[in-house]
């Protein structure tokens, strides 16, 4: 995303998903959800939801930092209650 008039679309999350060893055996439960900081900023935030047991031990599995081609991606637990709807399907 070095142009901050592109946009990273859902598919190409699915895409780095399936590539990155990271997501071996993680099961979206829905369309990754993106949205971008600021028109002004090359910053994005996509949120995935996944299929998880009670405990959520897959999903604090996740939680890290690596790299995807020349960008840094940080995974955080969100919170349960993120209204989602507003957030863009590119």
């Amino acid at each position: 995303m070095e142009d901050t008039n592109t946009s990273i679309l859902a598919d190409v999350v699915e895409k780095i998903i399936k590539e990155n060893h990271i997501f071996n055996d993680i099961v979206l439960a829905s369309r990754p959800r993106v949205i971008k900081i600021s028109s002004k900023s090359n910053m994005s935030i996509v949120w995935i939801n996944i299929w998880d047991v009670q405990s959520s031990s897959k999903a604090r599995g996740l939680i890290r930092y690596f790299n995807v081609k020349s960008y840094i991606v940080m995974i955080h637990e969100a919170n349960i209650n993120i209204n989602i709807s507003q957030c863009k399907n590119y």
